[in-house]
């Protein structure tokens, strides 16, 4: 079975909560074969996501020159530019908007996006995907519900866990490779500083005003998931029960 491509990266190859009887101390918390750390760092941030929404999903003070030397040498330009991202990350704490996704043997796929830092997430995907995921401050969660089950791991585990932060900072935990200004665009690409094979992300912002508008996703195989946002909204409330966990219909005793 060929792995669902999210905003985030791969699932599918396996599911860490079944609809059948749980036996005495299984936890719903699983990170076995197929969703390891390195799987969700693959397609990292989310969100980023943003996100930060970052694509990750710490997306985003400018990172050290001392976290990007290997591969680039930030100019004064390059952290006045990442002083501006983290500037206007910052200055929205909740974030709703329609996305268009596309990758390589998962086509396309449309949505809704929700975030709301620190550590809340909610993506909708559109019929016929049966996916759902969700951040509720400590956990991400991803709901099939076609199979009705859900798999979960860590929020700092997420490639998503920057751009949820409280404040969202380039530091020493994320390494800059790469900047690129273009009439009106601004494209920083990234990877976690710990787990540089795992996969980068790309944010995509237009620039004058800053806005974030698209990120690529690069896992660690090489697979490219590229996402648009359409119709953002910044600031305002989200209810809590937008990050509500997600709980398979099928109850455990």
């Amino acid at each position: 079975m060929t792995p669902f491509q999210t905003l985030f990266g791969p699932i599918g190859e396996s599911r860490s909560v079944s609809t059948h009887p749980r036996p005495a101390g299984f936890s719903r918390t699983d990170t076995s074969a197929g969703f390891s750390r390195r799987r969700f760092l693959a397609g990292s941030a989310g969100a980023a996501l943003l996100l930060g929404l970052g694509m990750s999903f710490n997306l985003f003070t400018a990172a050290p020159a001392s976290a990007a030397t290997a591969t680039f040498e930030l100019t004064q330009n390059d952290v006045a530019d990442l002083t501006r991202v983290e500037q206007y990350l910052n200055s929205f704490t909740t974030l709703r908007a329609r996305f268009q996704q596309y990758s390589v043997g998962s086509g396309d796929a449309s949505g809704d996006i929700y975030v709301r830092r620190p550590g809340r997430l909610r993506v909708e995907y559109d019929p016929p995907v049966p996916v759902l995921i969700v951040a509720d401050g400590m956990l991400v969660s991803y709901y099939d519900s076609d199979l009705d089950q859900v798999n979960q791991l860590p929020l700092n585990a997420s490639p998503i866990w920057f751009l949820l932060r409280e404040t969202i900072l380039f530091d020493e935990e994320i390494t800059v490779t790469q900047i690129d200004r273009q009439t009106g665009t601004l494209r920083v690409t990234m990877h976690q500083t710990d787990d540089a094979d795992a996969g980068s992300v790309t944010l995509i912002f237009n620039d004058s005003p800053l806005e974030l508008k698209q990120w690529t996703l690069v896992d660690a195989q090489g697979t490219e998931v590229r996402v648009g946002l359409e119709d953002v909204n910044l600031g305002g409330a989200l209810a809590n029960e937008l990050f509500r966990t997600p709980t398979p219909r099928t109850r455990y005793e």
